[in-house]
């Protein structure tokens, strides 16, 4: 499956961001097409553009290279020695770095084992017997510094073997093959290139378990401390490489790293002393899930990736492979995606291996699985449809006024291309999610003549509801009228925090808007009781800054109660469209109801007794599953707080693929006089191996009916199971 080639004719999921193991666009077909490929790594100030080497008249570029590493590769003078690139098999042609299709990447980070400090440097990757551009600078080094370095690939398979030859000669392929060590080390390098015979593809490292050790017991010690991630302009919390909402087919695979190329196809680091020294060169990167992140989903959402030292560009500050996996490690919540055995590049030979998926994530500070159970492919993809489109749709306009990160080659903007990425994870030449699940792919796609992606719609992702029924189709375009939209236009994105000070008897108000396509203009910011629609009672003018934000904060005054209102609506108004309505949320309490969130375009049904469709306060807490196999039971042990009913009861249940599904247990729990639980219950005659995979946590409030007359739903979460065990955390009803 790592080699199997496809026709790019044939396939809306090949560009250089999507998943490029397969037979990729070559630079010919590029030229055919007629599309400069111009990827903006920096939005308007780094462009990478497709190089066309002389020797590209072959129609299909040899997709499967080697780098002869050089000696002492974690030393000063390795790092700054190029790598060579040559043909794997020289009979399927050359393999040139300056051809943007088979161009392989270099990264190193480097860890000070005394301050905890890390710092990075790109080794350069130069054609095998010729000269760079200009010669790497020798970089410094701390006393004991201990280094990791990862690879990545724009074409296949990468091989990584130590050159036997000196700088610059030529390493016959007796020799080069002789060296191969696919799972185990390279002299002094400690390099991994997958398992015999089975090279993971695009990816490789050298020493990459140490550096993480040493990074992990310095954040441990208190001298390395990793950012938090933030919260992003969608009011959910910053992406990192292993959120599911980012994620695609093979996570965790290549780098960062940019080079330069000169017209004569020579290489050089990508410094700000080489760009001026070489004033035409053109820049080449490696397209990555962690470029996507650091460079293109981060800055759309607000958001800023963990940086660090480049020792080789002066200092300049760099997101790097290691430093997001390290953050993702520190901060992601559950469910966290970690490098499952459906992989591709984690096959071998088409079939799931352990030994390779915890080789792969040895070198991404992952944790090994302990059985491919662990690793499911079929948890995986449950996430990854649960939560992707979800977020993505969340999303859309903000993506859709950007554009695609592989310049319009595939996709019309960054949303149509996150799409598709998406639609080709889940499809069967990706995860096959769609057969795991038994679900028809959630993405719907519609391109233009030249194969452009230029629309998507993205169908709830619940997933097969056991009746042979698929989830309705929710279109991605904006909601003007009815459905959960309040009846009003739900043009701008974002949230706003509402925080109660009851002795001071007002409300701070932090807001984080996002009006797309309104630069510099004012809103008015409001509060109304019962709806979208009801009355005003707070208005404030805010203006948005040049890219349409607002992030003030304010303050409401004579608010009475020791709990926010339960009645209570978040709009924003455009002044030039005679204060239309064009976002509205319902403000949903959190906690004891004196803190609470309205996220924009979440609109909680009005019940018959008016309020927002939930009690002034949701429930909070969490839940642990054990499953215990040989009695056909699961142990929840749960911790559960509603304020709202101090010495009452509320019945906790499991649901079935949505917080809203059937319920297959319900059980009655009382409350103490905080109004928490914690005790332990039972679910009895549960047939399996396994947690299923599409139960939802809930509690409700039996003594508080919706519209329908039922008892209401207070809190929900998924429940992330993985073989035996699960947890869920409960989040307001929105």
């Amino acid at each position: 499956m790592l080699t199997k080639p496809r026709d790019p004719a044939k396939s809306l999921n090949t560009t250089i961001y999507t998943r490029k193991r397969r037979k990729r666009m070559s630079p010919l077909m590029l030229i055919g097409l007629s599309i400069p490929i111009i990827l903006a790594l920096i939005a308007g100030t780094v462009f990478i553009q497709t190089f066309i080497a002389s020797h590209a008249a072959a129609a299909d570029p040899n997709p499967n290279c080697t780098l002869l590493v050089p000696a002492n590769p974690l030393t000063a003078q390795g790092l700054a020695t190029p790598y060579q690139l040559v043909a794997t098999d020289p009979a399927q042609g050359p393999c040139n770095e300056a051809n943007i299709a088979q161009s392989a990447f270099v990264q190193a980070d480097i860890i000070d084992p005394a301050t905890g400090q890390i710092t990075t440097y790109n080794p350069l990757v130069i054609d095998q017997g010729t000269q760079p551009a200009v010669a790497p600078t020798v970089p410094t080094l701390p006393a004991r510094a201990v280094v990791g370095i990862w690879f990545g690939f724009n074409g296949d398979t990468i091989k990584i073997l130590k050159n036997n030859a000196k700088t610059g000669g030529k390493a016959t392929t007796k020799t080069r093959r002789s060296q191969v060590r696919l799972g185990g080390n390279m002299a002094n390098g400690n390099c991994v290139n997958g398992v015999a015979n089975s090279p993971f593809g695009q990816f490789a490292y050298c020493n990459a378990p140490a550096f993480f050790t040493a990074a992990n017991r310095a954040i441990q010690a208190g001298n390395l401390t990793v950012p938090a991630i933030g919260m992003a302009k969608d009011g959910q919390a910053c992406p990192t490489t292993r959120d599911f909402s980012l994620v695609d087919m093979d996570q965790a695979d290549n780098v960062q790293t940019q080079y330069l190329v000169n017209a004569n196809g020579q290489t050089a680091q990508n410094t700000a002393a080489n760009k001026a020294q070489l004033a035409n060169a053109t820049v080449i990167a490696n397209p990555s899930d962690n470029a996507l992140l650091t460079a293109f989903v981060a800055p759309a959402l607000g958001c800023q990736s963990w940086t660090v030292p480049d020792i080789a560009d002066n200092n300049n500050m760099v997101a790097t492979f290691a430093t997001d996996e390290l953050q993702a490690a520190a901060h992601q919540q559950a469910p966290v995606a970690l490098v499952p055995a459906n992989d591709p590049m984690v096959l071998n030979n088409g079939n799931q291996d352990l030994n390779k998926v915890n080789a792969y994530r040895r070198g991404a500070n992952q944790k090994p699985a302990a059985s491919l159970n662990a690793a499911s492919g079929t948890t995986y993809c449950q996430n990854l449809v649960n939560i992707n489109p979800t977020r993505l749709q969340l999303d859309m306009q903000i993506f859709q006024a950007l554009p695609s990160p592989d310049g319009g080659a595939t996709a019309n903007n960054m949303f149509t291309f996150l799409a598709n990425r998406l639609s080709a994870s889940l499809g069967a030449d990706g995860l096959n999610c769609v057969g795991l699940l038994k679900i028809q792919n959630p993405i719907t796609l519609t391109t233009d003549a030249n194969g452009v992606v230029t629309a998507a719609t993205i169908n709830q992702p619940n997933g097969n509801n056991g009746n042979g029924q698929n989830p309705v189709p929710t279109p991605t375009t904006p909601a003007n009228q009815g459905g959960n939209n309040g009846g009003v236009t739900q043009a701008v994105q974002g949230t706003a925090k509402f925080n109660l000070e009851a002795n001071e008897r007002s409300v701070g108000v932090q807001l984080n808007i996002t009006y797309p396509n309104h630069p510099d203009q004012a809103v008015n910011v409001q509060v109304r009781t019962d709806s979208c629609t009801g009355k005003v009672i707070f208005t404030q003018r805010e203006d948005l800054d040049d890219n349409g934000a607002n992030n003030a904060d304010t303050v409401i005054n004579n608010v009475q109660g020791v709990t926010l209102p339960g009645n209570w609506f978040f709009t924003v108004a455009d002044t030039k469209m005679q204060n239309a309505t064009v976002g509205c949320g319902s403000v949903v309490a959190n906690g004891n109801g004196q803190t609470a969130t309205a996220t924009l375009g979440t609109v909680l049904p009005v019940p018959a007794n008016g309020g927002n469709g939930v009690p002034a306060v949701s429930a909070q807490g969490n839940a642990t599953f054990n499953l215990d196999t040989m009695e056909h039971s699961v142990e929840i042990m749960q911790n559960v707080t509603y304020t709202q009913r101090p010495n009452e009861a509320v019945n906790i249940q499991v649901r079935t693929n949505s917080c809203t599904g059937n319920v297959i247990f319900n059980h009655r729990e009382d409350l103490n006089a905080q109004g928490m639980n914690d005790d332990d219950t039972n679910i009895n005659g549960v047939q399996g191996t396994a947690l299923p995979t599409n139960w939802f946590f809930a509690v409700v409030d039996p003594q508080t009916p919706n519209a329908n007359g039922q008892p209401t739903l207070i809190g929900c979460g998924a429940i992330t199971a993985s073989g035996t065990m699960g947890t869920a955390t409960l989040a307001p009803i929105q």
